[in-house]
């Protein structure tokens, strides 16, 4: 990875090696500052990948460099990395310059790169992206060859995708770690929105040119989304001009980064693999962490904004409109479609369908919202007003929407399926549902999707005439935003090309408005009232526990529930996030029928449904599961109500109620002391607690429901999933004294001890007094129940 060796070892980076451990950061920096600033470039090019991966860290991992993910801006040493690291005026962007003009050479290897470009150029077939051109080394050496500047981007890049051991209690936002906040920097920077890229504070005075092979204003952009089949074959795009203009000699800097960025964020995964258009190969082991699509957002919100401040004469569909305009404005023209489209598509389509079901998945929800609409990153507040149901997507997006068809369609079609298989109850995955669907209710945005698959669907013979027509640019007369060809036909011909191009020629292409993908929605709508009507159900469980309470609560007692769930402060933060699942859930119905043009008794007539099949389950609280012989076996519905909290097992302790674990409110040595008492009482007296039992008069019902008998286990079991041998296994009668090892039956006892003492009971009077009245309450209780049941 190092330089090529000078013929004599270079002092000045033995120098910087033997100090960078020992000298604060501040210090460093400034001494650098002042190196870069007095030393020539031949003995800077030495330093220069060291101090790269002094700074990034090293492409494997090892080394952390200055950890720029983990740098908050409430760290003393972020303002000194930002400073350093500036693409304005920072010392290490002046060192990248001043040896850019010296045309001096790094390598890079290319096991570092992504999967595809990797097994592409150990094939021995080279990149269709021409960042990778006339930088690989013959005979093949594992090795490209890259100028300052991009090997500086190279390893930026390549510092947020490589395994890191970072020390533990690293932690905090990535929106304000020194990474994130360099990213933007540099994309706002060398593709600035306004005016031009700022030129190069570096120049070669003896005349030649600072960039590597600049692009003549009349080169066009093409071969980006084309495969090249030799190595041999050099792209246009780098060929010399004598004639360049000097603007176009400082986009490349601008290229290059865009180029970098996206090919080590988002190119992880072939498109052919994805087609399976081909025998898949050994795929590159990738897998994008949360940090690393919050990036990749941030690069698309940019872009965006970078597109639209095209100035508007260079929209123009007059031919000579393009060949005059800027190399900056040509690039805003065709920044999004021919550099990220294709694989930030294939990235989508791998994370939706390999991201893990949980509230996590946001970051690749978001960033594929920031994508399908461009028109909130134009600047243009005119028509957007604060409610999002009321924005209306202006006309002018028609082509955009239509052009990235898939992009709404494909991509809207497998959230559903990870919205079918998501805990919908949860405040978080509902809070996703009615982000998209604010998105797609947008006025004008459903028409505008109809229209791309109606073009999509216009028969072949449209396309036929336009077979051997070359596709129009800048240098031909035509631009990539419009053609001399009839507008309709070129629409049709754009909407194809890219469904094939990412699809294949043998895709089946299935309607966002079709009757299928409509049963879809339409059983979403059901889950989504399912969750409601559970939530609505844990609302009022919650609400009545809290309700119940006693001022014993305090005492941390509580409720005797063994499978109590909640309590204390959780059943706020329950209540809250209710109340949020219900406002979410509520509003995504609202969208829904509005995008699906669901009438309301329709809607009215699924919820109907939802609730009458809910009250029907709701006695037994069961899921979907059939029987055998070791117990009761799930169905796929009954995985579903699970996983969505429509149903589910009444799981309760199975072995010896005696013998379950001892709660927080009971006290460990009155639990254990009262099982040997109430141990030695079953073994003394338990054919005489069964005689009791099984008499029918007021004895024997006293003696049922104080004695632990058969009947009430089974019944209690038989809410909870058994095997056959377990439900048959039979259960005595028993004296449990457990009971009286609770915090709350001790609170209770001492209170009642006391009153006693206050009206000067003594301790056996008083206890006589207390087991009396406990007899006669249950005595008077039983009675009741008993005339209540006969009548």
């Amino acid at each position: 990875m190092a330089a090529p060796a000078l013929q004599q070892p270079s002092y000045l980076l033995v120098n910087l090696k033997a100090d960078w451990t020992n000298k604060p950061l501040l210090q460093r920096c400034h001494e650098l500052s002042k190196i870069i600033d007095d030393y020539p470039a031949k003995e800077l090019h030495a330093i220069f990948p060291w101090l790269v991966e002094s700074v990034f860290g090293s492409l494997d991992g090892i080394l952390t460099g200055w950890n720029l993910r983990f740098l908050q801006v409430r760290s003393t040493e972020y303002n000194i990395a930002m400073d350093f690291l500036d693409p304005s005026s920072g010392p290490m962007m002046k060192l990248v310059y001043k040896l850019q003009a010296e045309e001096y050479k790094y390598e890079f290897p290319v096991s570092y790169l992504p999967g595809p470009v990797k097994s592409s150029i150990q094939a021995g077939v080279l990149p269709d992206c021409p960042l990778f051109h006339n930088k690989i080394q013959f005979p093949m050496s594992g090795l490209l060859l890259l100028n300052p500047f991009e090997y500086y981007m190279f390893n930026f890049a390549s510092s947020l995708i490589a395994p890191k051991n970072y020390p533990p209690g690293q932690h905090g936002s990535c929106s304000d770690s020194a990474y994130f906040v360099l990213v933007d920097t540099y994309l706002k920077y060398f593709l600035p929105t306004e005016g031009n890229v700022p030129p190069s504070p570096f120049s070669d005075t003896r005349g030649t040119a600072a960039s590597p092979a600049p692009r003549s204003p009349n080169v066009p952009y093409v071969g980006y989304g084309g495969y090249s089949t030799s190595l041999l074959k050099r792209h246009i795009t780098h060929q010399p001009s004598v004639n360049a203009d000097p603007a176009a000699q400082e986009i490349w800097r601008s290229e290059t980064l865009l180029q970098v960025f996206v090919e080590m964020w988002l190119h992880h995964y072939s498109l052919e693999m994805y087609q399976k258009l081909q025998s898949p190969q050994v795929k590159e082991p990738f897998t994008p962490t949360e940090e690393h699509v919050l990036v990749v957002r941030l690069l698309v919100k940019h872009l965006h904004a970078f597109s639209s401040s095209l100035k508007p004469e260079s929209i123009s569909s007059s031919p000579s409109a393009h060949s005059h305009s800027s190399p900056l404005e040509e690039l805003k023209r065709v920044v999004v479609q021919r550099f990220v489209q294709q694989k930030l598509y294939v990235f989508l389509q791998h994370c939706f369908g390999h991201w893990p079901l949980d509230a996590s998945f946001r970051a690749v929800l978001e960033t594929w919202l920031s994508y399908i609409q461009p028109w909130r990153y134009t600047g243009e507040k005119n028509n957007m007003q604060a409610d999002g149901q009321n924005r209306t997507v202006p006309d002018k997006w028609a082509s955009f929407v239509q052009e990235n068809l898939l992009m709404y369609t494909k991509l809207f079609q497998g959230f559903l399926n990870r919205a079918m298989r998501t805990d919908l109850v949860n405040a978080k995955n509902a809070l996703m549902i009615f982000r998209v669907a604010k998105v797609f209710v947008q006025p004008n945005l459903s028409e505008m999707i109809q229209k791309g698959e109606q073009l999509f669907l216009e028969p072949e013979h449209a396309i036929l005439q336009r077979q051997n027509r070359v596709f129009l640019t800048p240098s031909h007369g035509g631009s990539f935003l419009s053609s001399r060809q009839p507008m309709g036909t070129d629409s049709v011909f754009k909407v194809k090309s890219h469904v094939y191009s990412l699809e294949g020629q043998d895709c089946q292409y299935n309607l966002m408005f079709g009757p299928d993908l409509r049963k879809t929605v339409l059983k979403l709508i059901q889950i989504i009232a399912q969750a409601r009507q559970t939530a609505k159900r844990i609302s009022d469980h919650s609400t009545e526990m809290a309700s119940n309470n006693s001022f014993l609560s305090w005492f941390g007692v509580g409720s005797l529930d063994h499978n109590n769930t909640f309590s204390g402060g959780e059943m706020d933060d329950l209540g809250e996030g209710v109340k949020k699942t219900h406002e979410f859930l509520d509003k995504a119905l609202d969208y829904l029928c509005q995008i699906f043009r669901l009438n309301a008794g329709q809607l009215s007539q699924l919820i109907v449904n939802v609730a009458s099949v809910d009250n029907e389950g709701a006695s037994k609280q069961l899921p979907d599961c059939v029987p055998s012989e070791n117990g009761l076996v799930l169905t796929d519905l009954g995985r579903l109500q699970i996983i969505n909290g429509l149903r589910r097992f009444e799981i309760e302790y199975q072995g010896d109620p005696e013998l379950q674990p001892i709660r927080s409110y009971e006290n460990a040595f009155l639990v254990r002391l009262m099982f040997q008492i109430s141990t030695f009482i079953n073994t003394r007296l338990g054919d005489h607690m069964e005689a009791l039992c099984s008499r029918q008069d007021i004895l024997g019902r006293l003696g049922r429901h104080y004695l632990s008998s058969s009947s009430v286990v089974a019944e209690q079991r038989r809410k909870s999933p058994l095997t056959r041998q377990m439900r048959e296994r039979p259960q005595r009668v028993r004296l449990s004294l457990r009971v009286l090892a609770s915090y709350r039956t001790l609170l209770i006892l001492l209170l009642l001890y006391m009153l006693f003492a206050l009206l000067s009971f003594g301790v056996l009077s008083s206890t006589g007094l207390i087991l009396l009245v406990s007899f006669l309450y249950e005595l008077l209780f039983n009675f009741l129940n008993e005339k209540l049941k006969t009548q």
